[in-house]
C-alpha cells in the first residue's frame, strides 16, 4: 500500500473568541508568558509578552484548508495549534472531517502553540515526551512544544510504522535580551531538545525498525545543531526531502531583492531587515529511518504563490511509501 505523510506549520491556528467590544491594547505587564483574563460576561484576553493573542483569520484558515486538501495526505503532523479541539474543529468545519483520527496533547510553550497529527490511518498509543528533561539541565523541560509520538496502524490493527512529530526552538531573541547572547542560548536548547530527541527514539525503536521523524526543525537540514538527532536509533536518518518536487515554481524575486532560491528544496523563506538578500531554508523537515529509505517513492513541497506565504510562511511538504 501506498502512503502519504506530510508536515504543515499552520502558523498560529488559534481559536476564535467573541468579545462585547473591540480591545485595541492590553494593560501594561512584565515581559514573557500568557496571560488570561476572564470576566463574568465571559469576556477573554489572551497575550503573551504584552501583546494580544489574535485568532487565525478567516482568509489564513481557509487558505491552509486549501493546501491540506490539495496535498490530501493521508497522515499530515502539524504545528503552530493552540489545542486539540480548535483542531478538531478546523478539520470539521474547513476539511469536511477530511481526517478521522485526531492527536494532539498540551506542551509547554508560553504562546500555547502545539504540535498534533491528523490521519486517515487507525492510530495506536499516543505518547507524549513534554516532560523530557536534558542531563544538563535536569530540572527544567528541555521542550518548549513537544515530542509527539503516534503509532500509525493499517485497518486491522497491525502496526505499519511509529510517527515522531516535533517542533523545536526557534532564532527568536526577546527584544529585552542581549542579541548574541539570545541566539547562542536558543541554539544551544535547539541542540538539547535534538540532542533528548535522538536518545528517546533510541529508547523506543529497534535499530533498522520503522519511523518517521518529521516537523519544524527551526534549523535548515545541514545544522550541527540538529547533527545529534540524524542518529536517532543508532544508524543515519535518510532525508526523505533531498530529491522533492515543487508544486509550481517558486515566485521570482523583485528587482533588488537577490536571485531568488537557488534549489527548489525549502519550506521558509525569510526576509531580514536590512541589504541582506532573502534566504530559503528546509525548516520543515521529513526523516525516516533506515527500515523505510528504500519505501521512498517520492517527495513533494507545495509552493506558495505569494512571497510572504499563503495562509502560512511555511510551505508544506510530503513524501510517498511504500509499505
Amino acid at each position: 500500500m501506498q502512503i502519504s505523510i506530510g508536515t504543515f506549520n499552520l502558523n498560529n491556528l488559534f481559536s476564535r473568541y467573541n468579545f462585547r467590544a473591540e480591545i485595541s491594547a492590553v494593560p501594561p505587564q512584565d515581559a514573557g508568558g500568557i496571560a488570561l483574563t476572564f470576566t463574568p460576561d465571559a469576556m477573554d484576553v489572551k497575550t503573551f509578552m504584552g501583546r494580544l493573542v489574535k485568532p487565525k483569520d478567516p482568509g489564513g484558515t481557509a487558505e491552509i484548508a486549501r493546501r491540506i486538501l490539495e496535498m490530501d495526505c493521508d497522515v499530515l503532523a502539524v504545528q503552530e495549534v493552540e489545542h486539540v479541539e480548535i483542531l478538531r474543529a478546523f478539520n470539521r468545519d474547513n476539511l469536511g472531517g477530511l481526517y478521522p483520527h485526531i492527536a494532539l496533547i498540551e506542551g509547554n510553550d508560553p504562546r500555547m502553540i502545539d504540535v498534533g497529527v491528523l490521519s486517515k490511518l487507525p492510530l495506536g498509543p499516543i505518547t507524549s515526551h513534554q516532560a523530557a528533561t536534558h542531563p544538563d539541565d535536569p530540572g527544567k523541560r528541555v521542550f518548549g512544544r513537544d515530542l509527539l509520538q503516534v503509532s500509525l496502524l493499517k485497518p486491522n490493527g497491525d502496526k505499519l510504522f511509529t510517527l515522531y512529530n516535533t517542533h523545536l526552538k526557534s532564532h527568536f531573541v526577546p527584544f529585552n535580551q542581549d542579541p548574541v547572547l539570545g541566539a547562542a542560548a536558543a541554539n544551544a536548547r535547539r541542540r538539547r531538545q535534538a540532542e533528548v530527541t535522538a536518545r528517546i527514539i533510541s529508547s523506543q525503536e529497534r535499530p533498522g525498525g520503522k519511523f518517521v521523524l518529521l516537523g519544524d526543525m527551526n534549523d535548515p537540514e545541514t545544522s550541527t545543531d540538529l547533527a545529534p538527532m540524524l542518529l536517532a536509533d543508532g544508524l543515519p536518518l535518510h532525508n526523505a526531502l533531498a530529491n522533492a518536487v515543487e508544486t509550481r515554481p517558486a515566485k521570482a524575486e523583485t528587482a533588488g531583492q537577490g536571485p531568488g532560491p537557488q534549489s527548489p528544496i525549502w519550506t521558509l523563506r525569510y526576509n531580514p531587515a536590512g541589504p541582506e538578500f532573502p534566504r530559503y531554508q528546509l525548516y520543515d523537515q521529513i526523516w525516516v529511518s533506515h527500515g523505510l529509505k528504500d519505501s521512498i517513492v517520492s517527495a513533494h513541497i507545495d509552493r506558495r504563490k505569494k512571497h510572504g506565504g499563503d495562509g502560512s510562511d511555511h510551505d508544506p511538504a510530503w513524501i510517498v511509501l511504500t509499505l
